[in-house]
């Protein structure tokens, strides 16, 4: 092989390899108190809905406005905003994955994800009636 063919093999596998470190999100969960320090980035948290105080949606008022109180593991809160229509089961999740940016003590949340364990947990007597039956 010539010197230009390796050259430009070379650049080819380069430019591959940099496509596919661009399109990899290399993101990882923030705490409250970390997305604060880094006012306007866009962060994950992982955080529970505060169920003591009640979301505020009002669909026939803004069907596009949504805000609560999230608690992270560490026990930070902060109230969040999301501008879009409330996801169905939102109340009942365990969990839920924020993604959006700080401002100020605000949390400007442009997706919710909503985890919910329970739903892959085996129930146990189920689990067993499906065992004792194919016996």
């Amino acid at each position: 092989m010539k010197r230009t063919h390796i050259v430009i093999l070379v650049a080819i596998a380069i430019g591959i390899g940099t496509l596919i470190m661009m399109s990899v999100d290399f993101s990882t969960y923030d705490t409250i108190g970390s997305a604060k320090a880094k006012q306007g980035k866009f962060v994950h948290l992982i955080a529970r809905i505060d169920k003591t105080i009640p979301l505020d949606y009002n669909p026939a008022k803004d069907p596009n406005y949504l805000s609560f109180i999230a608690t992270d593991s560490l026990g930070e809160r902060t109230k969040v905003i999301y501008h879009n229509t409330k996801p169905p089961e939102l109340e009942q999740s365990d969990r839920i994955v924020l993604k959006g940016r700080m401002e100020g003590d605000v949390f400007q949340c442009s997706e919710i994800l909503l985890k919910c364990p329970s739903k892959y947990k085996d129930d146990k007597k189920v689990l067993e009636k499906t065992v004792s039956s194919t016996q």
